[in-house]
């Protein structure tokens, strides 16, 4: 894989238009999958997602636009997926097309419900792609950020050095700045349990806990992401690297971060589905906590602040009182 290959996106949401944003900064043209066909006609008019990431202003010109994921699968050798992780399997239902010698880069940070694998791994058992032909795109960065054209970082990870390198050449920019790693699985773990330390740090200020309380959330949960991902696959990584400890930190502060948000309206007194009502997207944290509960069971990892979110929003738990709990075991 020497030249260029055809990169197409599959999705139509915030992080899947900066994505599309950042890549048109260096091919001249973008494949990009949206099921809306009225967002897609709104886009060849007038250059910007109509629910999505308004100010970023796109050129439908460089764009290859279509509702149809199997043209898209058809079309192009890099697939970057950049949906929810709760329907991802409802969109991949409508494939007719083989995915087998495409190389697929996931941008969603969560885990699949129906299988509570992470993508790269469910791309691995049920469509029999290799590790080599999978990749992981990571922050820190958020999406808004990206649409303001704000200095911002990507860590692109995959087995295959070449791979990574050609995806990280293609999403670079005067204000995106990119790195590679080989650690496919850590950094996709590390993407899917920073959100349910962001829930967690939401409803901490919810609560009314301030900057002191969350300084130590934060350091206490780098430390259980640490414990978590060795358990899950072990191998030489620094876990203060951006792509875990950064990405940690935006999602748990930011006040773009979605599953702060929801954390937050939980710690005042939202039931969870009131929360996900009122926010227009998805929380990713909500789902992920279930899953990463199931596994911290399963292997044995100390996770005190997992087990506390997912008391307050699967056990019917009072948030006050798990809270206050968790702050005799943080240290």
């Amino acid at each position: 894989m020497n030249e260029q290959p055809k990169i197409a996106v599959i999705g139509g949401g915030s992080w899947a238009t900066a994505i599309v944003k950042m890549l048109s900064e260096n091919l001249d043209t973008v494949g990009w999958y949206i099921r809306s066909k009225s967002a897609i006609e709104h886009i060849k008019k007038n250059n910007h997602n109509p629910k999505y990431l308004r100010a970023a202003e796109l050129n439908a010109s460089q764009l290859d636009l279509t509702s149809d994921i199997n043209k898209t699968v058809a079309n192009y050798d890099v697939l970057i997926f950049a949906i929810p992780s709760a329907f991802l399997v409802s969109e991949l239902e409508k494939l007719k097309k083989s995915l087998k010698d495409k190389i697929i880069f996931s941008a969603i940070k969560g885990i699949v419900p129906e299988t509570g694998l992470i993508v790269g791994e469910h791309f691995n058992k049920e469509y029999d792609i290799p590790f080599e032909n999978i990749g992981v795109i990571t922050g820190p960065c958020h999406a808004e950020e990206v649409a303001m054209e704000r200095l911002s970082y990507l860590t692109i990870a995959c087995r295959d050095e070449q791979k990574a390198k050609i995806i990280s050449n293609s999403l670079k920019s005067w204000y995106i700045k990119t790195k590679i790693s080989d650690d496919i699985i850590g950094t996709e773990y590390a993407a899917m349990l920073k959100n349910i330390y962001a829930v967690a740090a939401g409803i901490a200020h919810g609560l009314g806990y301030g900057d002191n309380f969350q300084s130590v959330l934060m350091s206490n949960a780098i430390r259980e992401m640490k414990r978590f991902i060795k358990k899950v696959h072990k191998m030489k990584r620094n876990i203060n690297n951006s792509a875990y400890l950064g990405d940690l930190l935006v999602t748990g502060y930011s006040v773009f971060s979605r599953n702060r948000q929801f954390g937050n309206m939980i710690g005042k007194g939202y039931t969870v589905k009131s929360a996900q009502m009122e926010m227009s997207m998805i929380a990713e944290g909500y789902y992920a906590t279930k899953s990463a509960y199931k596994m911290k069971k399963e292997n044995g990892a100390k996770t005190p602040i997992i087990d506390a979110v997912y008391n307050v929003l699967y056990a019917d738990k009072d948030a006050k009182k798990e809270f206050k709990k968790l702050t005799n075991k943080l240290d």
